[in-house]
């Protein structure tokens, strides 16, 4: 598949870095010179798990897991920098979770550096470097099937020719730039960094090798940058722990007073709802010896990004962002205006769920659209259901009058699934569907709509064809298994009313 064009040569990066690499960083990275931001290395069992939201009122997408966290967010802004990395060992969950957010990133990197526990012990992270068979796969599993260029970051080997012959190895699978922290798997910061072993890749390889792990002995400041990039011999740097204490060290005149520097931070947070405590974390990480100070500990006290901003100074600033979210909330919800209908491919997609409390007992969504269909002469919906195999969750495209209609949202059951496409179909094509307290509309059998037993005159006739109706609209339909997630393009109102409380 043809990746689209983003280039790692003479670029300068923010390394994937847990609970660092989240929106504000990214954003504040970006507008101090960075080339190309990481985002923290986010595991692919979690990831496959959700669900892709635009969430209007921030102006991202989020990505969202069952117990309502949001996973990863992005905007716009970084769309064309932002590389997405993933923890993973197996080569086909990683697929799925690269077509899920393949459309909002720039690049999709693979962690095989982390010696944490929580990586490793998952065959993630460094635990792939003894596992070379899975590294290729994994590498050209994603590289055919995406996009979007594809990356990994590596730590040295215990020899020189072990690490050379690697990311030769690498290299074949057809990825677009191989990151390599000097460091070997056992080694922590505090050790020198290798920079022979970076050198010898880059004379190895074609193509571009991104240099990482120089924060300590070489990169202090925006002009030791070029002095990293010279000393390994590299395409490229990539800057972890100097940019997560001052991330103004990507400007040319940096790095800039920490203190303006944390003030910025917090105005993203801000502006993107960032969990508290990630940007308690991330401030905290920027005080560094001065998280003792009467200052360190406001922040360290904070529960809140309120709280974090009245430390800064920040409070007016805090109060007009949260009246423009909730003013964009409010007339959000006061248009009232419908779910609008969004084509994905030859598909016509609702942001629609099938709630059984909104209908008669006798009634079903199904039902109207097949007696539609047969009123305009035309042949039977036929319906084809999915399942995601991640979560088991089912998602059905209805045909009719050779159009497909198909709900954004997943259902918890193939019959929901099903009721979930009629209801797209019959209200694009502004036909009942059935609800209580909907004008009738002679589609259905007014006994049955109002569950009584039996029918008279020009009723008793319909009978026989509504029970066939009955039977033929809950008829199974085919069901294919799915390995990669769709992505939602409309942020259904449930999400909406979460976010407002959260702002509230």
């Amino acid at each position: 598949m043809a990746a689209r064009k983003l280039s790692f040569r003479n670029i300068t990066a923010l390394a994937p870095m847990v609970r660092v690499g989240t929106l504000p960083m990214r954003l504040l990275a970006l507008d101090y010179g960075a080339d190309v931001v990481y985002c923290e290395e986010l595991i692919d069992i979690k990831m496959a798990q959700c669900q892709r939201i635009v969430n209007d009122v921030l102006e991202t997408v989020d990505f969202v897991a069952p117990d309502e966290r949001v996973m990863f967010r992005t905007c716009e802004r970084e769309k064309d920098s932002v590389i997405f990395q993933m923890g993973t060992a197996d080569p086909d969950r990683a697929l799925t979770v690269a077509q899920l957010v393949e459309k909002d990133v720039a690049a999709i990197d693979v962690n095989m550096g982390c010696p944490k526990e929580y990586s490793t012990k998952g065959g993630m992270g460094a635990a792939l470097l003894s596992n070379p068979d899975k590294i290729e796969a994994i590498l050209k599993k994603l590289v055919t099937g995406v996009s979007v260029p594809v990356t990994c970051k590596i730590r040295i080997l215990p020899s020189l020719e072990e690490t050379v012959s690697l990311v030769q190895r690498i290299e074949k699978t057809g990825v677009a730039a191989v990151a390599v922290h000097g460091r070997f798997k056992d080694e922590r910061p505090t050790h020198p960094i290798h920079c022979d072993y970076i050198q010898a890749v880059a004379q190895a390889v074609s193509i571009p090798v991104i240099a990482n792990g120089g924060s300590l002995d070489l990169v202090k400041t925006n002009s030791d940058i070029e002095k990293f990039r010279k000393a390994t011999g590299a395409s490229s740097v990539m800057l972890a722990r100097a940019a997560m204490w001052n991330p103004s060290v990507f400007c040319n005149q940096g790095p800039l007073p920490v203190e303006k520097v944390m003030e910025e931070y917090i105005k993203y947070a801000i502006r993107y709802d960032n969990h508290a405590f990630n940007t308690k974390y991330c401030l905290c990480q920027m005080l560094r010896d001065r998280v003792e100070s009467p200052l360190g500990k406001q922040v360290q006290a904070a529960q809140t990004n309120a709280e974090i901003s009245e430390a800064y100074g920040l409070q007016t600033f805090y109060q007009e962002i949260q009246q423009d979210l909730q003013a964009k909330m409010a007339a959000l919800q006061s248009s009232n205006q419908p779910n609008k209908p969004i084509m994905d491919g030859d598909v016509t997609t609702m942001a629609v769920k099938f709630e059984r409390r909104d209908y008669p007992p006798q009634i079903t969504p199904k039902m109207f659209l097949l007696e539609w269909s047969r009123k305009e002469k035309l042949e039977q919906p036929q319906y084809e259901t999915a399942q995601r195999s991640q979560d088991r969750a089912f998602q059905s495209t209805v045909t009719v009058a050779n159009k497909k209609y198909r709900s954004s949202l997943w259902e918890k059951s193939k019959k929901f699934a099903e009721q979930a496409s009629a209801i797209v179909c019959l209200r694009v094509l502004g036909v009942p569907e059935g609800r209580i307290g909907e004008e009738d509309s002679g589609l259905v059998c007014k006994r049955k709509r109002e569950g009584k037993p039996n029918c008279s005159g020009e009723e008793g006739r319909s009978k026989k064809l509504h029970v066939d109706i009955l039977q033929e609209a809950e008829a199974p339909s085919p069901t294919v298994e799915m390995n990669s997630d769709e992505q939602n393009p409309a942020t259904p109102l449930k999400q909406v009313e979460a976010l407002r409380e959260a702002l509230s």
